[in-house]
C-alpha cells in the first residue's frame, strides 16, 4: 500500500472500521484526519463502568483474533504486548426449555462432541460433527471471495474456475433453517444453529445457509476475552491510530459529504466548516450515508439507496446491565444462552409483527474478570434479548414505563430457569434500541444496519467502493458485514483500495 504519492484522507466516524482504516493509511504515509460526532471513540464497542462494575455493552466476544493481531503487527507493536487476551472456556453454555443444557468447549470439537454425547446421545453428537465438516467447507469456499475481498457483483463470481462446485457447497438457494432441518434432526442443535443467523441480525428462515460457517469459525479460531473488557481493544486501536499520525476531531459531527460531478471532494461539518479531501471514508451506517450525508440527487447512487432502503433492518437489542452480588451459588459461565420453548415466535414477533418478544432467547454475559469490578463481592451481568428496531414503521421504544415492565419480565424468566437475580441485585440499568440509536447514530438501534435476509443480501449491502468516486464505506453496515472480525477486514479492504487507487494516480486537492 505504500507509495510515492501521499494523499489527504478524511474519515467520518471513530468506530473500529474508521479507526483501523485510518491507521493503516496513515502508516502508509497518507495524511489522515478523523471526525467523530460524539466525545469518545470505538462506536458500538464499549466497556462502560456503572458504579463499581464494568459492562461490555457492544461486542462481548472476540473471534478471529488474527484480524486484530495483523492490524497491530502491520502498524507497530504486537497486540499481545499491549493487553491480555484470554480464552473463554466453555465458549457457550446453552440451556433449553426442556431442562437440558450443554456446554460448547473452546477450541475443542472433541470435548464439545463428548458433551453432546453425554446429554443427548451419540447420534446427536454425530449430527453436529457432520455439520461442522460441511461448515468448514463453506468457510473455505466463502472466505476469499465473500469476506476477504471486495464484493462487486454476482457476475464477478462467474470468473471463479470452481464456481459450480463452490455453489453446491454453500447452497445459496437454501436458508439456514432449511439447511438445519435437513442436517440436524435434533431440535436442540437446530436452535443452536438458528442462533448464528442472529449474529448478523437476521431471521434464520431467510438468512443464507452459508452462515453455518460462523459456527466453524467460532470453534476453529476460538472465543476470546480481553482483560478489562472488549472496550480495551477500542482504546488500543485509538492509541495506535494517533501514534501513526491520524488526527482525531471528537465532538465534530459531519453534516454532509461534498460531491462534485459524482466525485467526493470532502466533508462539511455541522458548524459549516468545509474539509477538503482526496478520499472520504464513511464509517457511518449505510442508511445515513446515502440518505442524509449525501444530499445531492445523483443518478449513480439511486439503485444503492433503493437497495438499502428496501432491505430488512437487522435485529436490535434490548439489554439489562445488572450489578450482581456474589453468593455461594455456582458462578455463571462467561456466556449463557437461555432458549425459549418456541424460537420461531421470536422471529415472528420481530420481523413480522415488529414488537418485543414475550418469551425471548436470553443471552447473559458474566465475564468473571477481576479487572471489571472494583468490589470483589460484585460482578457484572450483561443481559441481551433480540428486539425490533425503534421507529414509526417498527416499535416505539420511547415509553420508559414499558421498558421497565419488559425488563422485569425478562428477570422473571431468568429466575424461572433457576438463576437467582433479584435477591442479589445491586444495580439495574436498562438500554433500549432507542438508546443505541441516540448513542452511536445507528438508525432504529439496528445493530448491524441491514440484515442478511435473502440470498441476495450480501450483494445489496453497501459496497466498500461507493459509486461516487473517492467515497468509501467501512464498518458493520458495509461489506463484508457486522461483528469485530468482519469490521476489521472491512477496514483492510478499504485501506488497500484507497492505497491502490491513489498511489497509482493521486487526485488533486479541491
Amino acid at each position: 500500500m505504500e507509495g510515492p504519492n501521499p494523499v489527504k484522507v478524511v474519515v467520518i466516524g471513530a468506530g473500529m472500521g474508521g479507526m483501523m482504516s485510518a491507521a493503516r493509511l496513515a502508516k502508509a504515509g497518507h495524511e489522515v484526519s478523523l471526525y467523530e460526532a460524539s466525545d469518545r471513540t470505538g462506536g458500538k464497542l464499549h466497556t462502560e463502568w456503572i458504579g463499581k462494575v464494568a459492562f461490555d455493552t457492544g461486542p462481548s466476544l472476540l473471534t478471529l483474533p488474527a484480524v486484530y493481531k495483523d492490524f497491530f503487527q502491520r502498524t507497530g507493536k504486537h497486540l499481545g504486548l499491549l493487553c491480555e487476551i484470554k480464552p473463554v472456556d466453555p465458549s457457550f453454555e446453552y440451556r433449553f426449555a426442556d431442562g437440558t443444557q450443554v456446554k460448547f468447549a473452546n477450541l475443542s470439537r472433541y470435548e464439545t462432541l463428548n458433551n453432546l454425547r453425554t446429554t443427548y446421545g451419540d447420534d446427536v453428537a454425530q449430527q453436529w460433527d457432520r455439520l461442522m465438516r460441511r461448515a468448514e467447507k463453506m468457510w473455505d469456499v466463502s472466505r476469499e471471495p465473500f469476506i476477504e475481498n471486495e464484493l462487486r457483483s454476482p457476475f464477478s463470481l462467474l470468473k471463479r474456475f470452481s464456481l459450480l462446485r463452490d455453489l453446491r457447497i454453500i447452497a445459496p438457494w437454501k436458508s439456514l433453517r432449511e439447511f438445519a432441518t435437513q442436517a440436524l434432526p435434533d431440535p436442540h442443535l437446530r436452535y443452536i444453529l438458528d442462533r448464528y443467523a442472529t449474529y448478523s441480525g437476521s431471521d434464520p428462515r431467510k438468512a443464507p445457509a452459508v452462515l453455518a460457517s460462523i459456527a466453524f469459525v467460532e470453534e476453529c479460531f476460538g472465543a476470546w476475552h480481553i482483560k478489562g473488557g472488549l472496550g480495551t481493544l477500542a482504546t488500543l486501536v485509538h492509541q495506535r491510530a494517533e501514534s501513526v499520525g491520524v488526527t482525531f476531531h471528537l465532538n465534530s459531527p459531519v453534516a454532509k459529504i461534498n460531491v462534485v460531478k459524482a466525485r467526493a471532494t470532502g466533508i462539511t461539518l455541522n458548524n459549516g466548516e468545509f474539509v477538503p479531501a482526496d478520499a472520504v471514508i464513511a464509517n457511518a451506517d449505510a442508511w445515513l450515508i446515502y440518505n442524509t450525508l449525501i444530499t445531492e440527487k445523483i443518478r449513480k447512487i439511486k439503485r444503492v439507496r433503493t437497495n438499502i432502503n428496501n432491505a430488512d433492518p437487522s435485529l436490535a437489542g434490548f439489554s439489562l446491565l445488572l450489578g450482581i452480588r456474589k453468593d455461594d451459588s455456582e458462578p455463571l459461565n462467561h456466556h449463557t444462552v437461555l432458549f425459549p420453548k418456541d424460537y420461531d415466535a421470536e422471529f415472528d414477533a420481530i420481523f413480522t409483527h415488529k414488537k418485543p418478544v414475550t418469551e425471548p432467547t436470553i443471552y447473559i454475559c458474566a465475564p468473571q474478570d477481576e479487572a471489571m469490578t472494583k468490589d470483589a463481592n460484585l460482578e457484572s451481568w450483561f443481559v441481551l434479548v433480540n428486539a425490533p428496531a425503534h421507529g414509526k414503521n417498527s416499535f416505539d421504544w420511547s415509553n420508559q414505563e414499558f421498558a421497565r415492565t419488559y425488563a422485569n419480565s425478562i428477570i422473571d424468566q431468568i429466575e424461572a430457569r433457576g438463576i437467582s437475580v433479584r435477591s442479589r441485585l445491586e444495580s439495574l440499568t436498562i438500554r433500549t434500541p432507542l438508546d443505541l440509536e441516540n448513542a452511536v447514530r445507528a438508525p432504529g438501534g439496528s445493530i448491524y444496519g441491514t440484515s442478511s435476509n435473502g440470498a441476495r443480501a450480501a450483494f445489496l449491502r453497501a459496497k466498500n467502493r461507493s459509486p461516487i468516486k473517492g467515497l468509501y464505506c467501512v464498518g458493520g453496515s458495509a461489506h463484508p458485514g457486522g461483528g469485530l472480525p468482519l469490521v476489521g477486514l472491512s477496514a483492510e479492504i478499504v485501506a488497500n483500495a484507497i492505497g491502490n487507487v491513489h498511489n497509482a494516480k493521486p487526485l488533486k486537492s479541491h
